[in-house]
């Protein structure tokens, strides 16, 4: 019985995290971390990581802001979700999860972000409400706006300057080129995403460049999102002072974005989640991953 139990109680865990969609976890962490890294290098510290406390509370924060955003958009969509063939099993219209038990998840993600805010510095403390209201806005932007796309990028955008702020204390514009980068390199993957739904989007009266652009032309808007995203990772290279690392994890990056647009195509769209999902998992793993190595192979330890 008592295995019973235990099984039941991880099959519920299982459907929140699905629900939440942890394992997209890869693609705004990588750069959380990659600000974190600029930040600890910049205060002159070992191997360009801050204290281990720093780095704890910047992961839980990380974990509380995308996990209370996820939950929030999933309880407004609930009804978008259903009507929608590919969504429809999704945990709240499937009824695996109900709308009050959603409420509940996404005040304890709240409690958490706020209270790792809390435990890091003052301005991450305060800047907590306008973060937050940034990542929940977005859930409403598809009933208003194509630039929806857009503010999704700039919730993901958001994580390497608030890593910096955790680890500073301070805003700088430095990092903002980073957080730009992210901002345009989102914006072009969710575009290609949101191909899936172009009919349903058309049929509901939900706002999304596929939609007001077409496929054809939408194509070639994510292609100059991820050419913006080259052009802000550059900026980053000069105003830190990068080196040959960091340029060959950007090359890499390059090749891989090059490749998700080669197999998204007008005439085939059969590739997209591989494109969604592998590819920009890769981009964001192997940018974080290199700019470290520059830092601290080129850098000295």
């Amino acid at each position: 019985m008592e295995g019973v139990r235990l099984l039941s109680l991880f099959r519920r865990i299982g459907v929140y995290l699905e629900m939440v969609k942890v394992a997209h976890t890869v693609f705004a962490l990588p750069f959380a971390l990659t600000g974190m890294f600029l930040a600890a290098r910049d205060l002159g510290a070992r191997y360009a990581l801050p204290p281990g406390r720093t780095v704890f509370y910047i992961v839980l924060a990380m974990v509380g802001a995308r996990s209370a955003a996820m939950g929030f958009n999933r309880l407004v969509d609930a009804e978008v979700d259903a009507k929608n063939p590919r969504t429809r099993g999704r945990a709240i219209p499937a009824g695996q999860v109900s709308r009050p038990m959603a409420r509940v998840f996404i005040l304890l993600s709240v409690a958490l972000l706020v209270l790792s805010a809390a435990k890091l510095n003052p301005l991450c403390l305060q800047l907590t409400p306008v973060l937050l209201l940034l990542l929940f806005s977005y859930s409403y932007m598809k009933r208003f706006t194509w630039a929806s796309h857009l503010i999704l990028g700039a919730c993901l955008g958001a994580a390497p300057l608030a890593a910096w702020i955790a680890v500073t204390g301070e805003a700088d514009p430095r990092i903002l080129p980073i957080s730009f980068a992210v901002l345009f390199w989102v914006g072009g993957f969710d575009i290609l995403y949101a191909l899936q739904d172009i009919d349903f989007d058309r049929r509901e009266g939900l706002h999304s460049i596929p939609r007001f652009f077409g496929v054809g032309t939408s194509l070639w808007i994510a292609r100059g999102f991820h050419l913006a995203m080259a052009g802000f990772l550059l900026v980053g290279y000069h105003v830190f002072g990068l080196g040959g690392w960091y340029l060959a994890g950007l090359a890499l990056c390059a090749a891989v974005l090059g490749y998700e647009h080669a197999i998204v195509r007008e005439d085939d769209l059969s590739r997209l989640n591989v494109a969604f999902f592998n590819l920009n998992g890769v981009v964001s793993i192997a940018f974080c991953l290199f700019t470290y190595l520059d830092l601290v192979l080129r850098g000295g330890a």
